[in-house]
């Protein structure tokens, strides 16, 4: 573990000290900090593992161990309590081998304020003021359209008068454009009593949580009334605030008609950092989204991420979970939510909404890894070269990788390309381009292996850089070819290379008949995609140019009289056969003269 002798007794005597009870223990390095708190079932059994040898341990948690002098604990009644100092200790002492979150993403929210006459309006800052939020919403886009709707639909005030009582009795205030549209019942003068426009309020709370039904049942009976008394130009607007209420649900997010009310989370984990997304569901209509990105800490599950991220979502947005909540994994914090149900769907409508959560986790990661690469490059390099290493079992970080994909049809012009990626990007002007020489026939085996023998006999002769990776287009086959290659050249041990199956997250490595699964959500999938999809792109175009060449060559080579020196002249000066067709005899003559030209046009006619 690298410690000293005396650290490591001390350490010993501190985990044989340790109650076999339920507790919460805490790391602490040279500096006397906090480095990591973790919750036990039995104090002693936990603590101890981490000093056991074991491969199952993952880096990070090596490293931990290296810088642990001292091991605090505090016993506890049960696991519950545990679960619930664990939480509390790590909010207010936020180790550095914690799960962290790291969520820095505003959302947008639509607050209702705590004033006379409230305004309903957008915000960013949440401000334990009294006043009520509702949100947050993806994006400020849905944000404005629900905006845009409840104004168009319910009269409301926008401005900033303060409208107390006493204010209003004075008399100073006047009416503004907004009531002569329509939009405003003027309460600044009094034309609104605060107990009506109380109801509007609650018309828009509705609307905010997702339920319409009020919405339509109150303007309908507007109309009627107004109808009734012969209010044309008033029943009119309401007419067009219900066709504004009917275009604004037919566009609506509608995710179920049968789950009516619930709260759903889903996870993605990539090596260090988690994504959670959380959907609320009112009346089948989503009404709130947001994902919150943490760091995994060291030895965490997928039940203590989901778990505090859960937390964390209660006590800063959600305020309390609805009856039911569907998860991917059951949450260590489960025991902690009375009267809430967590589910974990298989099939159905269930599961359907727990892969869009899951979507929508995908778009905010793609999002915070596009902003990452923009704004910072190198650490974005860094942590995709880390992440290929690990996915790939490499020694080191495969930044210069080279793949080989076979192109041929029927036999006929058979080549081969080779692809250069550095730092997971396309470099385009080391591409190459073979012709198959030796090779007769169909011999997929046979052409690679010829092509990995030229590629790197070459380097080795120029004394140039080798890859840090090899891939070929290819299952075992393939594979077995180019790695014998490699081991006629004597490389085989300094330059790691794998197989692609046609199924592509499926990979093969030299002398291992079983394949190995790259996991579809990570990024060395993606990487690896589009290496290959380079490779298969850059090969087809070559062989496509080679056949469109050998064709045009053969037809005109066909034409009595026309021989290779002309073909090559007529391809020079009209670049394609269509043109060579379509050229008169005239224009023939001037490029291999008046016998050949009238020749081709008595070929061609």
């Amino acid at each position: 573990m690298n410690h000293s002798d005396d650290i490591l007794q001390s350490l010993k005597r501190q985990v044989e000290m340790l109650p076999l009870s339920p507790g919460v223990y805490q790391f602490v390095d040279k500096n006397g900090t906090i480095i990591y708190v973790g919750k036990a079932k039995s104090l002693r059994r936990r603590v101890s593992s981490y000093f056991v040898q074991s491969r199952d341990h993952s880096a990070k948690v090596r490293v931990m161990v290296k810088q642990i002098v001292e091991i605090r604990h505090i016993v506890v009644g049960s696991e519950q309590d545990a679960l619930l100092l664990e939480n509390s200790l790590i909010k207010s002492l936020q180790p550095r081998y914690n799960i962290l979150l790291k969520d820095d993403k505003t959302y947008p929210w639509i607050v209702v304020r705590k004033e006379p006459f409230p305004r309903v309006q957008s915000t960013r800052r949440l401000v334990r003021d009294g006043s009520q939020y509702y949100g947050p919403y993806g994006s400020i886009s849905a944000q404005h359209a629900l905006l845009e709707f409840i104004r168009e639909v319910i009269p409301l005030r926008t401005c900033k008068l303060n409208l107390s009582p006493s204010a209003i009795a004075r008399g100073r205030y006047s009416v503004c454009l907004q009531y002569h549209l329509g939009n405003c019942k003027a309460p600044c003068i009094g034309a609104q009593s605060e107990q009506e426009y109380a109801q509007s309020i609650s018309l828009v709370q509705s609307i905010l949580k997702g339920d319409l039904r009020p919405v339509r049942r109150h303007i309908e009976q507007e109309m009627m009334r107004a109808a009734e008394e012969l209010r044309f130009e008033a029943a009119q607007r309401c007419k067009s605030r219900l066709a504004a209420l009917d275009n604004y649900q037919s566009r609506s997010v509608i995710v179920s008609a049968r789950i009516v009310d619930c709260d759903v989370f889903s996870l993605l984990v990539d090596d260090d950092v988690a994504y959670c997304n959380f959907l609320r569901l009112r009346h089948g209509s989503i009404v709130a989204v947001q994902t919150v990105r943490m760091s995994t800490g060291v030895d965490t599950a997928d039940e203590d991420l989901l778990s505090a991220a859960i937390s964390h979502i209660v006590e800063t947005i959600a305020g309390e979970l609805s009856r039911e909540v569907i998860v991917p994994v059951m949450p260590t914090a489960a025991l902690l939510f009375d009267g809430v149900t967590f589910t974990i769907p298989k099939r159905g409508e269930k599961a359907e909404l727990l892969e869009f959560s899951l979507k929508s986790a995908r778009i905010y990661r793609a999002e915070a890894m596009k902003n990452l690469e923009i704004k910072n490059p190198e650490r974005h390099t860094e942590r995709l070269m880390n992440a290929m290493q690990k996915e790939l079992h490499l020694s080191h970080q495969p930044r210069h990788i080279e793949c080989f994909d076979n192109s041929n049809l029927q036999g006929t012009n058979p080549v081969a390309s080779c692809v250069v990626f550095r730092d997971g990007k396309p470099s385009r002007k080391e591409y190459r381009h073979f012709n198959i020489k030796e090779v007769v026939g169909i011999d997929d085996f046979a052409s690679m292996r010829e092509i990995v023998r030229r590629r790197y006999s070459r380097l080795l002769d120029e004394g140039a850089e080798l890859p840090d990776l090899i891939i070929v287009d290819g299952g075992k086959g393939q594979l077995s070819s180019a790695y014998g290659v490699l081991c006629e050249l004597g490389i085989a041990g300094r330059v790691p290379i794998v197989g692609l199956a046609k199924r592509i997250e499926e990979i093969f490595f030299p002398d291992d008949p079983m394949p190995y699964y790259l996991s579809r959500t990570g990024e060395p999938l993606k990487v690896v995609c589009h290496i290959r999809d380079e490779a298969h792109r850059f090969g087809i175009t070559f062989h496509r140019q080679k056949r469109s060449k050998a064709f045009i060559d053969s037809e005109l080579s066909h034409i009595p009289g026309i021989g290779e020196k002309s073909v090559t002249a007529l391809m020079r000066h009209f670049r394609t056969l269509s043109a060579v067709r379509a050229a008169s005899e005239q224009q023939l003559a001037e490029v291999v003269g008046a016998a050949k030209a009238r020749a081709i046009i008595e070929y061609f006619s």
